[in-house]
């Protein structure tokens, strides 16, 4: 059963409003949504804009895991944003690229940032926001965006609401999150490689402390990207 949805009209950051409840001692299993966010945050500490119409949501729930384990949920929630972008576009129009950025066109619509905190007695929180631009998107990105309003299929003439989407979200989600547990990785694994074309092309590695070139060349089992060098290794 898919964890219920609280829509706040506006806060801060709905992975920051997790992590105030994780401290406090709730785990949820929670999805928190806002109608507009004012600090929403992206990957690399970068500012991720969602204008008011558009969807910002995170799911705060308690795992037995490690958090290597718990990092697997991302391909979980790009399989979940995938499948809810394709209930109001052309199918053939949405693409995963690595690792969790869906594409509507060749363009970014979503973005995907988890994160997670130690549990007293083991296990850990963790918070997957989840930002899907569906009626807006921002101008001058690095990367080329859109939303799900400029290509609706001929059985939708608006854009979901948030509320709308979030419920939806809450089910695609809660689908792959079943698959997970029931099934292991490999299940999510081979789904998100069938989603994802182009995965064995060019490819730069952003490390911590260095940043590689070469050339994709599949997912381990553990969710690992294998990049091969030019050297070969």
């Amino acid at each position: 059963m898919a964890a219920p949805v609280l829509i706040l009209q506006e806060i801060d950051s709905t992975n920051l409003e997790a992590r105030r409840r994780a401290e406090a001692g709730e785990f949820g299993p929670l999805w928190i949504g806002a109608k507009r966010q004012t600090a929403g945050r992206a990957r690399r500490g970068r500012v991720w804009d969602m204008d008011t119409g558009n969807l910002a949501q995170t799911l705060l729930i308690y795992l037995d895991k490690t958090p290597f384990e718990a990092s697997q949920l991302t391909f979980v929630a790009a399989l979940a944003v995938y499948d809810l972008v394709g209930r109001y576009v052309p199918p053939s129009l949405v693409t995963i690229k690595w690792p969790n950025d869906v594409l509507l066109d060749g363009k970014k619509v979503s973005g995907i940032l988890l994160e997670s905190g130690a549990v007293s007695g083991g296990g850990l929180w963790l918070a997957i926001g989840i930002g899907i631009n569906l009626k807006t998107y921002p101008a001058g990105t690095d990367r080329p965006a859109t939303a799900l309003a400029d290509h609706l299929s001929s059985d939708h003439v608006f854009a979901p609401t948030v509320e709308e989407a979030g419920e939806v979200l809450a089910d695609t989600f809660d689908f792959w999150f079943a698959q997970w547990q029931s099934q292991g990785f490999e299940a999510v694994r081979q789904a998100w490689i069938d989603r994802t074309p182009g995965l064995n092309g060019p490819c730069v590695a952003r490390l911590p402390n260095e940043t590689l070139e070469g050339t994709a060349d599949g997912i381990e089992l553990d969710g690992s990207l294998r990049l091969k060098l030019a050297d070969g290794t």
